[in-house]
């Protein structure tokens, strides 16, 4: 008797395949592939994301243990891990990529109505990135530094939904300054960023293109006041200034006016000294998108543990770049999902939620968030 699909199915169904193999089409893909298409080879490291597989061995004896159950995930017959490993190596990454910015699309259109915590219309943006400590004797295409390899995932983050609108996989040693080049143009869009990101050329740029920026100063910074608003000072906002940079590099690159806020916490006793663009929104808004850019070190900090972007199945760069980007995707896939509820969950939880259900080893259910019966146990 029917019982319905299988939640691994339900998810997946989420993905446009059209779309997929558009893409596959264009990279050629599946071009003279016997054993293992693109589709399979997404949908079986998918799986390896979702249920935290450690290794192609445990992801092959998984699977081979489910042998009746794989027509119903998509999967034609079992999955040796030599193939996977060979179809890892070679599939070209940006198939990977390309689906993946197809999905943030459609995910930020889904949450573009989500409240920011704020009295505020524009997209704001946070623009981070974290490192992936890699052996640099297995991965020696990543050199970082002397005796270790890394790569850098650069996200653009939307704090509405915390969907990645942008993501840039780089060697280590990139700086973090030089993601500002490839971002495309947003007017009346804020980019929230710390101080790896303070370089006042690139910042002038986003300036001229009519794009707003908050970030911190340094403790070095050159700049004498132009003039000082009135403040509140028990709202903890204890400057808010238009200050013009001194020096002689600095003026040529920012020949305009600065917005200097100092504001202390009063939770954490901290003074911090932001520089934005924007000289209409009060300071104390300002204090608080600057507050809001933690939501991308809680997003790096939440999918770091809870999908497979630590620990590789290959050791070349397309195997590592492919499995980053089939993890984004899956992020993205059950955020897409979770829009789709009548009640809806963090995402962190969700995400959770799908996982704890695909390691169950019982009967297929519905995909419903209304009822959470983690006492019940439900199929792949």
């Amino acid at each position: 008797m029917y019982v319905g699909k299988t939640l691994f199915a339900q998810v997946m169904d989420f993905l446009p395949w059209k779309t997929f193999h558009r893409i596959v089409t264009r990279y050629g893909g599946d071009h003279r592939v016997r054993t293992l298409s693109c589709t399979e080879q997404f949908r079986v490291m998918a799986f390896a994301q979702l249920t935290y597989r450690e290794s192609l061995r445990d992801i092959e004896v998984c699977l081979s243990a489910r042998v009746t159950k794989l027509y119903h995930m998509g999967i034609r017959e079992p999955v040796a891990r030599s193939t996977l490993a060979k179809a890892n190596e070679l599939r070209d990454w940006r198939i990977y990529a390309d689906v993946a910015h197809t999905l943030m699309t459609q995910a930020r259109k889904l949450y573009a109505t989500e409240r920011l915590g704020m009295e505020l219309s524009n997209t704001v943006y946070a623009l981070d990135s974290t490192t992936i400590d890699l052996c640099l004797s297995m991965f020696p295409w990543a050199p970082f530094r002397s005796t270790k390899a890394a790569v850098k995932m650069h996200t653009l983050l939307d704090l509405r939904g915390a969907i990645p609108s942008f993501i840039h996989i780089s060697d280590g040693k990139l700086n973090d300054v030089n993601v500002l080049d490839l971002l495309v143009p947003e007017p009346g869009a804020f980019y929230v960023m710390d101080r790896g990101h303070l370089d006042f050329e690139r910042l002038y740029t986003l300036h001229q293109t009519g794009r707003f920026f908050v970030t911190r100063a340094k403790s070095n910074l050159d700049a004498h006041r132009v003039y000082s608003a009135p403040t509140d000072r028990a709202t903890g906002v204890m400057c808010d200034q238009s200050v013009t940079l001194d020096g002689y590099y600095t003026p040529r690159h920012y020949p305009d006016h600065l917005r200097r806020i100092r504001f202390k916490d009063a939770e954490s006793g901290k003074t911090l000294v932001l520089l934005t663009n924007q000289t209409t929104l009060p300071a104390l808004t300002i204090c608080a998108l600057y507050k809001s850019r933690w939501q991308v070190e809680l997003f790096f900090k939440w999918i770091k543990p809870h999908l497979r972007i630590k620990r590789f199945y290959g050791t070349s760069e397309n195997a590592v770049t492919s499995q980053i980007w089939i993890a984004v995707s899956v992020y993205v896939l059950v955020a897409i999902q979770e829009a789709s509820q009548p009640r809806r969950l963090a995402l962190h939880v969700a995400t959770d939620f799908v996982s704890h259900r695909l390691r169950e080893d019982a009967r297929p259910a519905s995909l419903s968030w209304q009822r959470l019966p983690f006492e019940e146990h439900h199929d792949f």
